[in-house]
């Protein structure tokens, strides 16, 4: 089996556009990490990052399982993401291994020809990687911290010859997404974007975080931590960490959107004493995004669209 190398953006490595040669296979990609051949087409591709299952099932990936999460609040029974366990389902996706705890037996026992790995977050198994080498099973990795679907979308197109497919998939909810900006109206708000107490954590969105770039394709400005407040962590994310009693300073916005949140942690975030003097408090500007905004893919970009155009609707 012929082993590939592809690495978007992982951590410690300076990632450059993927870049394939025309035409059919085998094809070139070249990355930073160098240049691999691929002899065919992927036809038996297995996720261990449920982070980026909903892209290869937008993209119309010949996903055969994915990695399931911890079931709960935000999954299906299998600990499928509830914003596209259907369509999983739909298309026969089995469970990889669950609660997202790695298991190179499962993967052997898939027969894939490809193998898709995250460099960041709680699904990430990029520490496996060396073992996925020594048998000879390809592998691609992607970091979805920084990037927004539609780049990790399109590379991924490239890299399996599914050009076409990621780019009807981005074109469709570009559409959408402009034709949502057109009926949402901002009223001007500067916004934080908030992970409030989550698994007892706090937290503000980078503006070069998915939601963020989201957020500001619907037309809201998206407010900046002061560069003074330092972070709990200097560990690379999407979000900034800080301590309950520093959130409120790190809250620059003057309306808040809440990360994985429904109007009952709308009302918790309200009531917290140590944001009882925050402007966005004060003005009851405080919005939920839904719970399926924890990880922006293209299943939950979409109800995070509908989420915020039920709230600032024009008129």
């Amino acid at each position: 089996m012929l082993l590939v190398l592809l690495v978007l953006g992982a951590a410690g490595i300076d990632a450059g556009p993927v870049r394939a040669q025309a035409g059919g296979w085998p094809r070139t990609i070249t990355d930073a990490a160098g240049r691999t051949t691929l002899a065919a087409q992927p036809k038996r591709i297995v996720s261990t990052t449920p982070s980026v299952t909903g892209i290869l099932l937008a993209i119309d990936a010949p996903l055969i399982a994915t990695a399931a999460t911890t079931p709960g609040p935000l999954t299906d029974a299998k600990g499928f993401f509830s914003q596209w366990a259907r369509e999983a389902d739909r298309k026969g996706v089995k469970i990889l291994y669950p609660n997202v705890n790695f298991d190179i037996e499962a993967v052997i026992g898939a027969k894939p020809d490809l193998v898709i790995l995250s460099s960041t977050g709680r699904d990430s198994v990029l520490s496996h990687r060396p073992e996925l080498e020594a048998l000879g099973i390809p592998s691609v990795v992607v970091d979805y911290s920084t990037h927004s679907w539609q780049e990790i979308a399109t590379e991924l197109g490239r890299a399996l010859g599914l050009e076409a497919e990621a780019n009807v998939a981005v074109g469709q909810f570009e559409a959408e997404l402009a034709q949502a900006a057109r009926a949402i109206d901002p009223r001007g708000a500067k916004v934080s974007i908030v992970g409030y107490n989550i698994a007892g954590s706090y937290s503000v969105a980078r503006p070069t975080s998915p939601v963020s770039l989201l957020l500001k394709a619907l037309g809201f400005e998206i407010a900046t931590v002061p560069p003074e407040l330092k972070p709990n962590t200097a560990r690379a994310s999407d979000f900034a960490f800080f301590s309950r009693e520093n959130l409120s300073a790190a809250i620059t916005g003057d309306t808040v959107f809440l990360l994985r949140a429904t109007d009952r942690d709308v009302d918790a975030f309200l009531a917290e004493p140590v944001l009882a003097n925050h402007p966005a408090v004060l003005g009851k500007r405080v919005h939920p995004l839904g719970l399926t905004s924890f990880r922006i893919d293209p299943y939950s970009a979409r109800q995070v669209i509908e989420t915020v155009r039920a709230t600032f609707a024009k008129p």
